[in-house]
């Protein structure tokens, strides 16, 4: 039986499993191989000893920008094996990222897989390695060594040291690196399992770019309890689809973007043979985070999928901090994140840092096992953490009183106009509840008798009639009890919201940048 108070360090926990479920899968690969518990253990083992025999030890610091494969699981926790500092990167980042990443982290060496999906990824960490950083190239394979030449096994962390430093996606601002230990992670992955009541019998999977903070939070999951996972290189839905089909997945999932894709993928498919039945007839759930879940996606791809949605809350500084259950309302999981998961002590505070009441909106604000160390830059970490330890998100929200979180929007996501706090996200929950919008991204822009209004830039939906304006949007706002002073005042069609990062969210720097143009002032309403 898993015992958490036995389990210090990533590797505990690797053996811990190699011993419970040797012969079981961990990972099934779209291709059709299997890989167990313990094979992953032991070529974790001799993947150490190669990195040691090229001079990787505990403390080394090592950046890997690798993509999402069985042989990256292994390259990570051969390194956790080590000791070594380890800094994933997500494959989309490129020179202006990377360059960044590598000195800011004071990277000794750097994992990259050659060529991959046309870009030449050693090309570009050999161009910005400079002196004294070595670039490894895994394109033929991981180094191997001999286990026999390999000391004990680190602390890992265990001891309160940084052994892995992850980046925030740089989507509303610069960077910042986030210091973990192993037992951070551990707590995270912790309260995912507990949330999800995941076990053996079941099958996952992980098509989101495992260097994201979400990777090692989903493997610690399945290390906890037992269940193997789908490994996909890259997310596409149709392929995605087929694979779990075949493999019999009870769980997928990512973000809301994947949920809408799954949604899509099951209209087609179900169009072009009605009698096929569910898109993945093995589906129980649907799980993820990272971004917003409107309540009519929820109801929309539950229904169309035939399975529950239950969606979370978690960032870069704290992997796992709410979580909604299967056995939840379809209240609480299509109108909340969830409860904060074991481990996690969320409190809501007012402007002016005092406790709010249940149901009262404020900053979330967190404590907990799962929290990172901190921030590699000194003064941002003493911006974000109060006297009493507590991390203030810049997210807002408030707790119900059946003790499930709902986020409002972030701080920085406010719109003032004319002195009145706008929460962009409520505008757009309630946009996207029009039938000619597929989807929305709602922001302000500078205005010399508001301060800023509030624009609305919207996806429109495939539907047949009158392309969608102002006048009838506001209308549907109204009617749907918006205040008037939360109207949009400008309207963008566009074909697709810009997005990037791991979780594929809205840029909402590149909107305002394209629509904060002179001549597109409004009239005063």
């Amino acid at each position: 039986m898993f015992d958490p108070a036995r389990i210090r360090t990533l590797w505990d926990l690797v053996e811990y499993r190699a011993q419970a479920s040797p012969g079981l899968p961990m990972f099934f690969e779209g291709g059709g191989r299997t890989v167990t518990f313990g094979e992953v253990r032991d070529e974790a083992v001799r993947v150490a000893a190669g990195f040691r025999g090229l001079g990787v030890g505990a403390g080394t610091r090592v950046a890997w920008q690798l993509p999402t494969r069985v042989e990256t699981v292994v390259a990570s926790l051969a390194l956790a094996r080590i000791g070594a500092v380890q800094t994933p990167v997500i494959p989309l980042h490129r020179e202006r990222e990377v360059g960044f990443i590598l000195a800011e982290s004071a990277a000794e060496f750097v994992l990259v897989p050659g060529v991959w999906r046309g870009f030449d990824y050693g090309a570009m960490a050999r161009k910005l390695a400079g002196d004294g950083r070595t670039v490894i190239s895994v394109a033929d394979g991981l180094p191997a060594g001999d286990p026999a030449d390999l000391p004990d096994a680190a602390p890992g962390g265990g001891d309160g040291r940084t052994t892995w430093i992850y980046y925030t996606s740089g989507t509303t601002s610069s960077p910042k690196g986030v210091e973990h230990t192993d037992a951070s992670l551990i707590a995270g992955g912790v309260g995912l399992a507990t949330a999800l009541g995941m076990s053996g019998d079941d099958i996952g999977s992980i098509a989101f770019p495992y260097a994201h903070i979400a990777g090692p939070d989903y493997v610690v999951a399945m290390l906890v309890s037992g269940f193997p996972a789908v490994v996909l290189e890259t997310f596409e839905p149709g392929r995605a689809a087929e694979v779990y089909r075949r493999r019999g997945v009870t769980m997928a999932g990512g973000s809301t973007a994947f949920y809408q894709a799954f949604l899509e993928e099951s209209r087609r498919y179900r169009g072009r043979a009605p009698e096929a039945g569910r898109l993945i007839p093995s589906l129980r759930l649907l799980s993820g985070g990272g971004a917003p879940m409107p309540p009519e996606l929820y109801e929309e791809a539950g229904r169309e999928l035939g399975c529950a949605i239950v969606h979370g809350y978690g960032m870069t500084e704290c992997p796992m901090i709410a979580m909604g259950t299967p056995y939840d309302s379809d209240d609480q999981l299509a109108h909340t994140v969830g409860r904060p998961v074991t481990g996690a002590q969320v409190r809501i505070v007012r402007a002016d840092g005092s406790a709010a009441g249940a149901g009262e909106p404020g900053e979330v604000t967190l404590k907990g096992t799962m929290l990172f160390r901190r921030y590699t830059d000194p003064a941002l970490t003493a911006e974000v953490f109060d006297e009493e330890g507590y991390f203030h998100t810049g997210d807002l929200g408030y707790l119900r009183p059946d003790g499930h979180l709902v986020l409002t929007g972030r701080l920085k996501d406010i719109i003032i106009r004319k002195g009145e706090n706008i929460s962009a996200q409520e505008v757009e929950d309630l946009v996207r509840t029009h039938p000619a919008v597929a989807d929305v991204a709602v922001i302000g822009l500078p205005d010399r008798e508001r301060g800023e209004r509030v624009c609305a830039v919207v996806t429109p939906a495939g539907t047949a009639g009158a392309p969608l304006t102002l006048r009838a949007l506001t209308a549907h706002l109204r009617a749907a009890g918006l205040m008037t002073q939360k109207l949009p005042e400008q309207l963008e069609l566009t074909d697709e919201l810009p997005r990037g990062g791991p979780l594929n969210k809205v840029l909402k720097t590149a909107l305002r940048e394209r629509y904060a143009g002179p001549g597109r002032e409004v009239p005063p309403m």
